[in-house]
């Protein structure tokens, strides 16, 4: 369980992301609500969920929503997972020596993943991999960016209701 649960403030951060820029939560927070994925590319459920945040990237490009991972890795590392798994929604980089972000958040396992609401409230807060927390991930996503859900398992696709983190 993570140390910081819905209805807590989300700590605001600013970070380099993978592309030498800097992403600040207070100014993304400003254009609606972010969905931040923390994660450590040697994590199996990392490798398993962070495919399916791309399906929910992918489908919601360009709306009223930021999505975006947290690495725990070094920039070359977490570029090679980026290729190998086709990850393409923004990443940043916590620092390796000290996770500053990762400790503000209370992390203790990983993949976990923030919705945070554009007034900094942290609405849900999932740890691990829960079919059922990225359903409501993808309807809270929808629901921003004024849409229907978007289908992010496959008909047929056997995907597991948790996984532990």
């Amino acid at each position: 369980m993570p140390a910081l649960i819905a209805g807590r403030a989300a700590p605001e951060f600013t970070l380099e992301d993978m592309k030498g820029g800097k992403f600040s939560l207070r100014e993304a927070l400003s254009r609606g609500p972010v969905l931040a994925v923390f994660f450590k590319i040697s994590c199996p459920v990392c490798q398993f969920a962070l495919p399916y945040v791309e399906r929910m990237y992918r489908a919601y490009a360009g709306k009223n929503v930021t999505i975006l991972g947290v690495s725990q890795n070094n920039e070359s590392d977490t570029a090679a997972f980026l290729r190998e798994y086709k990850i393409t929604f923004p990443v940043l980089l916590d620092d390796t020596d000290s996770y500053p972000v990762s400790n503000a958040y209370g992390l203790t396992n990983v993949p976990t993943l923030f919705w945070i609401e554009p007034d900094g409230e942290i609405g849900l807060s999932s740890v691990g991999w829960s079919r059922k927390e990225m359903e409501q991930i993808n309807s809270l996503l929808a629901e921003a960016g004024r849409g229907t859900p978007a289908l992010i398992f496959s008909p047929g696709e056997n995907v597991p209701d948790f996984r532990a983190g």
